[in-house]
């Protein structure tokens, strides 16, 4: 457990180390453009990915239908 926390807490300060880095070097307005542009792709990706796992037909959807029907038929 405790070298788990010491890799994040290293990987934590190196992102922080990176970003100052790279911030000073291209500036902060673009830097925070290209942060911005990053982060709403990688929402998007992830919404995409959990809107596909969770459609009509897959094994997740069939689930939560099934769990759902019990619950009602349960609570009648």
């Amino acid at each position: 457990m405790g070298k788990a926390v010491a890799y994040l807490v290293a990987l934590i300060a190196g992102v922080i180390v990176v970003g100052w880095v790279v911030s000073s070097l291209i500036g902060p307005f673009l830097f925070y453009l290209v942060m911005g542009a990053l982060a709403i792709g990688g929402g998007l990706y992830v919404y995409g990915k959990i809107k596909k796992s969770l459609a009509p037909g897959t094994r997740t959807q069939r689930r939560i239908e099934a769990a759902a029907k019990t619950y009602r038929m349960r609570n009648q």
